[in-house]
């Protein structure tokens, strides 16, 4: 009764952001099926399935589901391999039950390990892909299938030569009219007094009408130039009878499942669409306005019911889409009843109006995606990133850069691994460890450890000891100290007992707990130091601040 009542309350908020997500996945769900080699109605079905049952047993408030166009290059590569589409849908059913097994086992916390400068340069790389794709559709040049994102074509073009010959050699008048007057109501449907005036009526649903009766009115006056014509139009598949609706459904092939393809498809398919929900839901989490938290197994076992039943009734691969959940929080959805109502409304009209849903110009949709990229992607992005720091900058500009001339997953692993290196760098700055310049020999000298204490601080604690000068009086204090790796309890241990006596060096240790058994011939713990020893003095003296173990100092 609860939840029930939740969703009533934001009903207002999750009704109009359906309609926006309808509107933006309308498209895409026909594009990527185009650009799969599959049979147009399966990105349809993805698209249902993705909204009804995985919107229904996902517990996210804000992600959306359907089919994806990172995955569109496998999915056209398994079919060529398969020689069969009915045999490809066997591999799809068979990856959902590989999600469902991984929810299961909890397999799901791997994007907590995501840092978040990657994660914004996910978002922000999907921003640029779409408003890259989208400039040749709002000029009406259609060349590529909606819903692609891979900067490489079938035929050898890339996103930049399709976006340099819509400028300079293809530009559609109707379109281009009908993309500038959509873009216009969005962008004045932003301001809080037309929101008022509209109430539940999304802006992108005034702009997408307007665009159908802007081009009726070309063909009306008779302006040859201007008219808009099917091919640069919405194409939903339509059935003139039920039979004929219930025929375009496929089931799998069972007979293949003594083919290998089959589950090396499979595990590909599991894998990858494993990866990008995870990266999309963690994502979400992160820009949702009330910062609420997805359960990734959860999640995880929605997608592979979802994948099992789309694949038993002729889907796509189905996952977490940043596209359509981008839309969706930008529009103000509250609760996953804004993607139900989006599958309800997707179901509905292929069912009842195809032939009015073929009315809407690809440009106008175009003006609705460009809005949405510029919100993933806005200049106030790049610059907050920046006033962050050259150890956020990096990997978020370079992930942007490595999915926008990439794709999704290759830019967040090189995004990942420039993540490390960084974390990495920083433990290897000369500000890290001790300088000779600046203490000599007899100075009195403390190794303060952090509360942690990983392997990824190895190195800067190696170089801090390996740089004190001869003679000195050393206290390595590990009071604050809750966890100390293996290796790094090894770098003390050789330090104090084979290098310090070498350069007659004193070392004293504090605070270390006996379970690492530090304590030897080759130490002396301060507290059995007489009173008037310096060490003891140093210990005793006014405590410097707790540094991070990523940042270490020594501090006498």
């Amino acid at each position: 009764m609860n939840a029930l009542k939740k969703y009533l309350v934001n009903l207002r908020y999750d009704l109009p952001a359906s309609i926006v997500v309808f509107l933006v996945a309308l498209p895409l769900c026909l594009g990527i099926a185009l650009a799969s080699g599959a049979p147009l109605f399966s990105g349809m079905i993805a698209g249902i399935v993705g909204g009804l049952v995985i919107g229904t047993l996902s517990n996210s408030h804000t992600s959306v589901s359907g089919p994806a166009a990172g995955l569109t290059a496998i999915v056209l590569m398994a079919i060529q391999q398969l020689n069969s589409f009915e045999v490809f849908l066997l591999s799809v059913v068979l990856a959902g039950a590989l999600q469902l097994a991984l929810g299961l086992f909890r397999a799901g916390g791997i994007a907590d390990f995501i840092p978040s400068s990657v994660i914004r340069g996910m978002l922000t790389g999907i921003g640029v892909i779409i408003i890259l794709k989208q400039v040749p559709h709002a000029l009406g040049y259609d060349k590529e299938a909606e819903g692609s994102v891979s900067f490489v074509g079938p035929n050898g073009e890339t996103t930049f030569t399709l976006f340099w010959d819509a400028l300079m050699q293809y530009v559609h008048p109707g379109a281009t009219a009908v993309s500038l007057v959509g873009l216009a109501i969005l962008i004045i449907g932003e301001r809080p007094a037309v929101k008022r005036f509209l109430g539940l009526i999304p802006a992108a649903l005034v702009a997408v009408v307007v665009g159908v009766l802007m081009n009726a009115a070309f063909t009306a006056a008779g302006l040859e130039a201007w008219i808009i014509g099917p091919e640069h139009l919405v194409k939903i598949p339509q059935a003139n009878s039920l039979s004929e609706f219930v025929n375009i459904f496929t089931l799998p092939d069972f007979s293949a499942w003594n083919n290998p393809k089959v589950y090396t498809i499979a595990l590909t398919l599991c894998a990858v669409a494993s990866i990008e929900t995870l990266l999309c839901i963690e994502a979400m989490d992160r820009e949702d306005p009330f910062k609420r938290t997805t359960n990734p197994n959860t999640e995880l076992r929605a997608q592979g019911i979802g994948n099992m039943v789309s694949g038993l009734i002729g889907g796509l691969p189905i996952t977490s889409v940043i596209v359509r959940s981008s839309a969706n929080v930008s529009a103000g959805a509250r609760t996953k009843m804004s993607t139900i109502l989006h599958g309800s409304f997707l179901l509905v009209s292929v069912i009842t109006i195809p032939h009015l849903l073929n009315l809407i110009p690809l440009s106008a949709l175009a003006a609705v995606l460009l809005v949405v990229g510029y919100k993933l992607a806005k200049p106030s992005i790049f610059k907050k990133m920046w006033s962050y720091g050259k150890y956020q900058w990096w990997p978020f500009i370079i992930t942007v850069v490595c999915i926008v001339l990439t794709d999704l997953l290759t830019g967040v692993f090189v995004g990942l691994g420039v993540s490390a290196f960084a974390i990495l760098y920083g433990n290897l700055k000369n500000s890290y460890y001790f300088h000779r310049e600046e203490y000599h020999e007899g100075d009195l000298i403390r190794v303060r450890l952090s509360q942690e204490v990983s392997f990824l601080n190895k190195a800067s604690i190696k170089r801090t000891l390996d740089h004190l000068p001869e003679g000195s009086n050393v206290l390595i204090d590990a009071s604050d100290t809750a966890y100390i790796d293996f290796d790094v309890l090894e770098i003390i241990r050789d330090f104090a007992s084979v290098k310090a006596p070498i350069k007659n060096i004193r070392v004293a240790l504090r605070g270390f707990h006996e379970r690492y058994k530090i304590g030897d011939a080759d130490f002396v713990h301060c507290e059995t130091l007489a009173v008037d020893d310096p060490i003891r003095k140093l210990f005793e003296s006014s405590p410097v601040g707790q540094i991070p173990t990523d940042k270490l100092p020594i501090s006498a």
